[in-house]
Order: C-alpha cells, then structure tokens, then sequence
C-alpha cells in the first residue's frame, strides 16, 4: 500500500514538504527523526507513518503501522487520500500525477514497524 507521485524532482519536492510543514503552511501533517510523515488532527494522529522514498522520476511513500496491530482500511483511507489531498493542494505544479497502490511496497516492509 503506497503512494506514488510522478516528478521530476523527487528529493526537491520532499524537501519542499518538509519546508512547508516548517513553515506552518501545512499543519496537518509532521515528520518525526526518521523523517516518516504522520497525520496530526485528533481522530488520526500516530495511527501510522508515510515513510518516503525517493525514485528516479517518482516519490513514493509506504505506509508503516504499528506492530502487533493490524492496520485499518479507514486509517489506510485517510492517510493515502488526506496526504493526497495536502500534495494536490500546495504542490500540483511538482506533482503532476499522484496515486495509490493497493498492495505494499517490498521496500516498506523491510524498513520497520512503529511496535
């Protein structure tokens, strides 16, 4: 389960999210240490993680939830369409084709669980 945005600027389209967040123009979202994205309003803060990776013409990020704890199709839902949502909204112009997979990503799975 993942999202895929279509750039060609991968690191600079990730940097620019992480500047707006910065900056407070997005306050939905944060990135912690790992830089892993989460969603901060009440219903769905620290449900799980977007976890980045940047591609030769794409960023892609997989969704990471806690260990032990099966991942729900709502938490699936409003991470993969509110960060969507957020990436339409303030960076259509880097992002001209953004989607989501319905199955994971190897690579996510061998990053880690947030247990």
């Amino acid at each position: 389960m993942a999202l895929v945005i279509s750039t060609k600027d991968a690191s600079g389209l990730l940097a620019a999210i992480r500047q707006a967040i910065d900056d407070r123009e997005i306050d939905t979202w944060s990135y912690d240490e790992n830089g892993d994205f989460t969603h901060t309003p009440g219903r769905w803060r620290n449900l799980a993680r977007l976890h980045p990776m940047v591609d030769v013409h794409s960023l892609k990020f997989g969704i990471i939830g806690h260990k032990d704890t099966v991942l729900s199709r709502a938490t699936y839902c409003a991470y993969h369409g509110r960060f969507m949502e957020m990436l339409l909204a303030h960076f259509a112009g880097k992002a001209p084709s953004v989607g989501a997979t319905s199955k994971p990503l190897p690579a996510v799975d061998a990053v880690r669980d947030l247990g």
